[in-house]
């Protein structure tokens, strides 16, 4: 930290400077801010140019710099809630997000035209993040992955500029963003491509435990043969209330959600090879991914080869022993069709995997951490034989330097090292899957 009277000085033009407002330790609003890490500022950033003036005040303190959930210890945060404007323009068929907007914002305002573009599971993700992580959601197989819809993205960099990158402006810097998440500024706004999506469907049907793989191969079938509108997920869950039979609440269940980018009649009739149960509806459905606030949580990912028997098999048995009662979720999706198809040439290298699984512990006694730590362990050392060796970087958190280079390939790690020295050459934001300057 610098001296107090410069730190002292700085902070207090910033709080006169910021549109925004500014919290600082011993600040009221202070510890409902910083959620759970323990940042020195808080800039709560009204526009574009509150990020400049953030990010300013945190090179003249050489102070790093984090957005959203991403900060360190003593670092400057850069809170971009306030900045949630969505605006579609459904002849060009682009939706202009801002930095703060969650993806379930950004999806209703496209829904209202009948358009879409890919949005996360979990509605309260943040789009600019979810994209630019590269973005996998119900609607990649038809459309493909968030950031293949990227057009351009409007940044601050570490030197406090306002740019646009694109394919004509910062082609290289625009590449480097397809993947590189946060390691190369702060993403104000992010222009997307928007598809025609009049409807969309989605149930899940749930089973008892038993049935898991019977379950797996039915949906494996389903996807296989069906078309690249027909997604979801397989997963284990704990028995929801009011969902399931009462000796099945807080239990390991299994379900199978099942997406179609069409009306619930074709759905119905896609997920024909599936059992006989209950169907959970639409809401309902897509509600079982929403994460509750102040859980502890743990995510991992592997990407596979195929869902051969033998994998079916353990990934069943994997779900059967995930920690309950608790909200953690063994997930398994489908890829290819648009995703496969994509773009290979940036720095995206899980979208030839035909499966992901993700196992995505959340918990809320700490008491939990041991056990649920152990079984996300587990699953990705219980799938190894069957892994690909790439990473979805936006399912994972701090895993290690070799994993983020398998998250970005490791054939593109020096061309992406070349872009951070150009654009970050001192690593101010370095809290994230970071990228080093060369």
């Amino acid at each position: 930290m610098a001296p107090l009277s410069k730190a002292g000085a700085a902070l207090a033009a910033l709080r006169d400077e910021l549109s925004g407002e500014v919290f600082a330790p011993g600040d009221a609003g202070y510890d409902a801010a910083r959620a759970e890490r323990w940042p020195a500022v808080i800039a709560r950033c009204a526009d574009a140019a509150d990020v400049v003036r953030a990010v300013r005040f945190a090179r003249d303190l050489d102070l790093p710099v984090g957005v959203g959930g991403a900060i360190g210890y003593g670092g400057v945060l850069v809170d971009l809630r306030r900045m949630q404007g969505v605006s579609v323009d459904p002849e060009a068929r682009t939706v202009r997000v801002e930095g703060g907007a969650t993806t379930s914002r950004m999806d209703r305002a496209c829904r209202a035209y009948g358009l879409a573009t890919p949005r996360a599971p979990d509605p309260a993700t943040g789009a600019a993040g979810f994209v630019l992580g590269g973005g996998t959601g119900w609607l990649d197989r038809v459309f493909g992955l968030a950031v293949d819809n990227l057009r351009d993205v409007e940044l601050v960099t570490a030197d406090g500029e306002r740019i646009r990158a694109g394919p004509e402006a910062h082609p290289e810097l625009f590449w480097a963003l397809h993947g590189g998440g946060g390691n190369f500024g702060v993403a104000t706004a992010l222009t997307l491509d928007l598809h025609e999506l009049p409807e969309f469907a989605a149930a899940l049907p749930l089973y008892r435990p038993e049935r898991g793989p019977e379950v797996v191969r039915a949906f494996r079938e389903a996807i296989e043969t069906g078309p690249d509108r027909l997604s979801g997920a397989l997963l284990y869950l704990s028995g929801p209330p009011g969902f399931v039979p009462e000796e099945l609440v807080g239990r390991p269940v299994c379900g199978a959600l099942v997406t179609y980018a069409g009306g619930v009649g074709r759905l119905r009739k896609l997920a024909a090879p599936l059992p006989v149960a209950d169907w959970l509806p639409h809401s309902d459905a897509l509600g079982m991914f929403e994460t509750s606030p102040g859980l502890r949580g743990l995510s991992s990912a592997e990407c596979l080869t195929g869902l051969p028997d033998d994998l079916v098999d353990v990934y069943c048995s994997l779900g059967a022993r995930m920690p309950v009662p608790t909200g953690s979720r063994h997930l398994l999706f489908p890829q290819g069709g648009a995703v496969a198809a994509g773009p290979h040439e940036y720095p995206v290298p899980f979208r030839d995997a035909p499966w992901v699984a993700r196992p995505f512990a959340r918990w809320a006694d700490p008491a939990d951490d041991e056990r649920a730590v152990a079984w996300v362990r587990e699953v990705r050392s219980g799938v190894a034989p069957w892994a690909t060796g790439d990473v979805p970087l936006g399912l994972i958190g701090d895993e290690g330097a070799e994993r983020v280079r398998a998250g970005l390939g490791v054939g593109n790690m020096l061309r992406l090292e070349k872009v951070k020295r150009a654009y970050d050459p001192d690593n101010v934001f370095r809290f994230n899957h970071n990228i080093r300057p060369l």
